[in-house]
């Protein structure tokens, strides 16, 4: 076995992904690893739903995949709730953003940008040249070592294997060349693409210049074949030189309307990042712009997130102030009032935030929290009810709020299956089994009962994967 540190061994699994052009493997054999990937991925809990930030990098990416010609794939993005600067092509166009990209960049256009490259990489169809180079055996096995690395570098954990590098290492000399070949020709499609959609292909280079200068644990001294996007400095050059005397077209459309991206970046950091990381960055910000809605926004989310709910409360009050109605701070600054126990408060803030198309159902679901605190049961079990009903991961603990309205309701048949339900989703699969047992054995109802056994199925079969994976 052999251990790399978590970056290198994505870097080297990005590098397996963008390897050089040969044959391309199928389009049914590549739709299928892709499937495989992305059910890998999600059981490891790697993607973010945030319906902010899904809505961002969906409107971004979809605005540039609708100036291409038809493709084989689809296009999907996703968020990985990781804090590296990072994005890559996975198989079949799932195209990958880190969270920490988003938190180092500072306008849509960088953002565009680099998701303009990587929908370069998968419209040239560079990650199925790749793949067929590998000649890993299955299409399988490809899948779980993709999704293996990617899981092991997430997680802070040791990843990679003697299979995994000895795939790789033979052709890391000759690959490097054809991976910055592959850069560059993303890059010069990326502007192209960008010039088409409103966005300034300089945001590119500003964002290429960001990872350069990012620290990044001195990224710059790392051989080549330990990064994911090689030849950073020299693709700058190429870039700038391209850029130089550009003049935007005359007929440049506009960008669709979009979230702030500074609100999205703070809202990322206030929630999904490290406290301690950024409390006092954005303090000393704040200093020089206390009127920032993004930064006050970010700085109470963060101390949200310490229980320092007066505090949260007060940045969130100063960000509503200069952006009145916004239903992002509407929302958390609702969350924060039911867990400082103000439940009148919350409820009152989070009406008028169940109507908007994005936030709605975050805010249906905290005004159902809020209701069972205030013992307005009924109401809070219909909104429950619709939460449920979107099948939405994000949504798995309104499965134990629903069990508390059971118990409160002395349904413990209806609770134990709730349970059951919740445990499930957060893979507790000890408490999922004895839940759903003890729901099977005192259910009345024919059709919830079925369903709990089909859950316990579910259970019983992953409870049995995971022995196998140990064994």
């Amino acid at each position: 076995m052999i251990h790399l540190k978590p970056m290198a061994c994505l870097s080297l699994a990005l590098i397996f992904i963008f390897s050089p052009r040969a044959f391309a493997i199928s389009i049914p054999d590549e739709q299928k690893m892709g499937t495989q990937f992305m059910e890998m991925i999600e059981e490891q809990d790697l993607i973010l739903h945030d319906p902010v930030v899904v809505k961002m990098i969906n409107t971004v990416g979809r605005h540039i995949v609708d100036i291409l010609p038809a493709q084989p794939f689809h296009f999907d993005f996703n968020m990985i709730n990781d804090n590296t600067f990072n994005a890559f092509a996975g198989p079949s166009a799932n195209i990958f953003i880190h969270r920490g990209l988003i938190n180092s960049l500072d306008t849509m256009d960088e953002l565009a940008g680099i998701m303009a490259h990587e929908v370069a990489h998968a419209a040239s169809r560079h990650v199925s040249q790749s793949i067929d180079r590998s000649k890993i055996v299955t299409i399988g096995s490809l899948a779980g070592i993709l999704a293996g690395v990617l899981i092991g570098s997430s997680s802070s954990g040791d990843a990679g294997s003697a299979l995994t590098i000895g795939a790789m290492a033979a052709g890391q000399s000759s690959m490097l060349s054809f991976t910055r070949d592959n850069e560059t020709e993303a890059d010069q499609k990326a502007v192209l693409f960008l010039e088409k959609t409103g966005y300034s292909p300089q945001g590119l280079l500003s964002a290429l210049i960001k990872i350069r200068e990012a620290d990044y644990q001195g990224i710059e001294g790392i051989p080549d074949y330990f990064k994911t996007h090689p030849g950073t400095g020299s693709r700058i050059a190429h870039l700038a030189g391209i850029l130089e005397n550009y003049v935007p077209p005359g007929d440049k459309p506009s960008p669709p309307d979009n979230y702030d991206f500074r609100m999205v970046k703070y809202r990322t950091i206030g929630l999904y990042s490290d406290p301690k990381a950024y409390i006092d960055k954005i303090r000393l910000k704040l200093e020089k712009n206390p009127d920032s809605p993004a930064l006050n926004y970010g700085l109470g989310l963060l101390y949200g997130r310490t229980n320092r709910l007066d505090l949260g409360i007060k940045y969130l009050d100063k960000a509503l102030s200069t952006q009145i109605f916004d239903p992002m701070i509407l929302l958390e600054l609702g969350r924060l009032h039911i867990r400082a126990e103000h439940y009148s408060k919350a409820l009152s803030i989070l009406e008028g935030v169940t109507h908007d198309k994005i936030m709605g159902n975050l805010a249906v679901y905290y005004r159902s929290v809020a209701q069972i605190k205030t013992g307005q049961l009924d109401a809070a079990q219909k909104g429950l009810t619709q939460i449920l009903n979107l099948k939405q991961p994000e949504f798995a603990r309104a499965n134990f709020h629903m069990a508390n309205i059971m118990s409160q309701r002395q349904h413990s048949p209806m609770s134990h299956y709730y349970l059951g339900l919740y445990y499930t989703a957060t893979k507790d699969f000890k408490n999922a089994t004895r839940h759903l047992t003890r729901a099977i054995e005192t259910l009345d109802d024919p059709k919830v009962k079925q369903e709990a056994q089909a859950r316990l199925q579910e259970v019983r079969g992953k409870i049995k994967k995971m022995a196998r994976q140990k064994s």
